[in-house]
Formats: C-alpha cells, sequence, structure tokens
C-alpha cells in the first residue's frame, strides 16, 4: 500500500499512469453514474487524470489514492452537471402512444441518456462475484435514468456512499461539507430514488435458455420476421428509441411500431453485432446500403427476464458505436 500513497516529487508519467491505471475502469463508472452520458464520461476520465497528474505532487497520502481520484472526479462532475440538464429516456418524459403506427416525436434538442459501454466502465470478471454483481447492477440503464431526477449533490452523496461505500467522513471531506450534511443528503436522495426506481433485482449472467432468446432475438431483425420477434417480448415489455419521444408497450404493439418505422423490409437488410452495455446484452445494428456495405443505424440495449425481453432501449447516436469499439462498416457475407 505505502507504493499507492508514497511518491516521490520527480514522479514520471510513466510512473503516474502505472499507480492510477488500476482505477480508470472505476472512474469511468463513476463518471457515466454522474452524468448519464458515455461521451462525456469518457471526457470528464481525461479531465480527472489531468488535474490528478498536476495535483500529485501535492497528494499526501492521508486518504488512500482510490479515494482521492473520486474526490477529483466528483469535483469535477458536479462542475460538469452545472452546465447540463437532467439525461432522459422517452419513458421518463410521458406515457406510451397508443399509435405506434402513427408519426413519430423527435427531440434532438434534449441530452438524452446514454449507454455505458462494459469494455471501458465494467467490473474485471476476475474479481469477486459479489463485487461483479453490485457494480453491474449499479450501472444498470433504469438504474441510472432513475439517478438522473437526483439533484447533483444528492447523486454524488448517494453513489459515495451505497455505491462506492465510502464513510460519511470521506464524503464530507470531497464534497466539502459536514458529516450530517452529507447524512441529510443522503437521506433524501434514497427516499426520491425509492419513488422513481425500478424494482430492485440482480443482473446475473445470462443464461443458456436466455441466449437462446438473444439469437433469436438477432434470427428476426436480420431476416426480417416482425412475427418471430413479438414472440419475444414479456406482456409488459417497453421499447423505446430516444431521440424519439415516441415509445410503446406490449409485444403487440412493438411489432407494429418495428413494423411501420424500421427502415428495413427484407431479410438481409439489417445485421446486428453482439456487445455488452451496462451489465446488459447489447448489439450494434447495421443498416445495408446502396454501396454494398452496412452501415451504424443503431445500439440496442436489453433488459431480460425470465420470459422474455422486458425492455429494449435502441440508440440511434451512432458515434456511440466507436465507444463501444464496433466496426465502422459490415460486408454482406
Amino acid at each position: 500500500m505505502a507504493t499507492v500513497v508514497q511518491h516521490a516529487i520527480g514522479t514520471t508519467d510513466q510512473d503516474f499512469e502505472r499507480l492510477v491505471a488500476p482505477y480508470r475502469r472505476e472512474i469511468y463508472a463513476h463518471c457515466y453514474r454522474m452524468l448519464g452520458s458515455a461521451h462525456d464520461a469518457e471526457d470528464l476520465v481525461q479531465e480527472t487524470y489531468l488535474r490528478a497528474w498536476k495535483g500529485y505532487d501535492r497528494f499526501e497520502g492521508r486518504a488512500s489514492l482510490r479515494t482521492w481520484l473520486h474526490r477529483i472526479a466528483t469535483t469535477a462532475c458536479l462542475t460538469a452537471l452545472d452546465r447540463r440538464g437532467r439525461r432522459p429516456l422517452p419513458t421518463g418524459l410521458g406515457g406510451p402512444t397508443g399509435r405506434p403506427e402513427g408519426p413519430l416525436a423527435e427531440r434532438t434538442d434534449l441530452p438524452w441518456l446514454e449507454p455505458m459501454p462494459d469494455l471501458l466502465g465494467g467490473t474485471d470478471h476476475a474479481a469477486d462475484p459479489g463485487t461483479v454483481v453490485t457494480a453491474r447492477e449499479s450501472v444498470r440503464l433504469a438504474l441510472v435514468a432513475a439517478l438522473q431526477y437526483l439533484q447533483p449533490r444528492q447523486r454524488a452523496v448517494l453513489i459515495l456512499r451505497d455505491v462506492l461505500r465510502f464513510s460519511a467522513a470521506e464524503v464530507a471531506q470531497a464534497l466539502d461539507t459536514s458529516v450530517p450534511a452529507v447524512n441529510s443528503l443522503l437521506q433524501r436522495a434514497r427516499a426520491q430514488l425509492g419513488r422513481v426506481a425500478p424494482e430492485e433485482d440482480t443482473v446475473p449472467e445470462v443464461r443458456s435458455d436466455q441466449r437462446e432468446i438473444l439469437d433469436r432475438y438477432v434470427a428476426a431483425f436480420e431476416t426480417y420476421d416482425i412475427g418471430a420477434l413479438t414472440e419475444l417480448f414479456t406482456a409488459e415489455a417497453v421499447f423505446e428509441m430516444p431521440p424519439f419521444t415516441t415509445w410503446v408497450r406490449g409485444p403487440r404493439a412493438i411489432g407494429r411500431l418495428v413494423e411501420t418505422h424500421c427502415p428495413a423490409r427484407a431479410a438481409g437488410d439489417l445485421a446486428l453485432v453482439p456487445t455488452s452495455a451496462n451489465g446488459q446484452p447489447a448489439f450494434g445494428m447495421y443498416r445495408y446500403t446502396e454501396e454494398g456495405t452496412y452501415r451504424p443505424f443503431g445500439l440496442h440495449v436489453l433488459d431480460l427476464g425470465a420470459e422474455g425481453v422486458n425492455h429494449c432501449a435502441v440508440f440511434f447516436d451512432t458515434g456511440l458505436f466507436r465507444l463501444f469499439d464496433l466496426p465502422r462498416t459490415l460486408r454482406r457475407p
């Protein structure tokens, strides 16, 4: 531990990177929970590490390096949130449409919630299984959407205390406030989250029977089989597609929405590449073009239950494909 909290004035770039590298994924996930944006989290990690490098000669080792980095990251996130509004999902703005075949309502002016690439902020699967599950649950898409309803300082306290398990004293120091103030913020944050958060459940590894559901999901889109697709959704399943505020509930409505608005019309018009986001199964979806290649079209993030797909969010920001390390194009087999 001494090598982590002690350093020489002449620390090199390589020395610093070696010391802070183990925390990069954790810091990224922290910034993502705070901001709800995969792109902004990437920027804030870079800002955190730059601030840490510039201030490293003043780091006295009274706290752990991990705590110190999280303090810098939290301060940077709170500053960023002063200039940003809440990032919602369409389901947070109103009820489902009763006309899936109707025109889609689009809002390009809103800063929408974004999915998090597990390759950037996921937990090392070699870690303790309990730690892996806890970390995966803390970045669930629905939970991060619920965190957006909290005031920034409430959000910071809740994450630092309940997710990262920092002490009240450590959080008070990080936020330059008192322990009673931290406890008060935490109490209000928990109460607010209890009103808007989804029911607590675990996000286990995908079982073999659920892998079959995922395989069928891919096949249904790639063969443009609307009937097969609707069979995969549970009775209360939700399908939403930011930046469109229009969303639907139930298999029949989902089938009508996809059939009406999906640009695919035949087998082979779409191709899906597996990835993972927010600890959940995900797919990069590509659309076939006249140039003879598949181009990025949307990113699907799924919530699976015992009976099928409970929720699907399709993000049409193709800039996300870079963060997920997905191919820029695909060739038709």
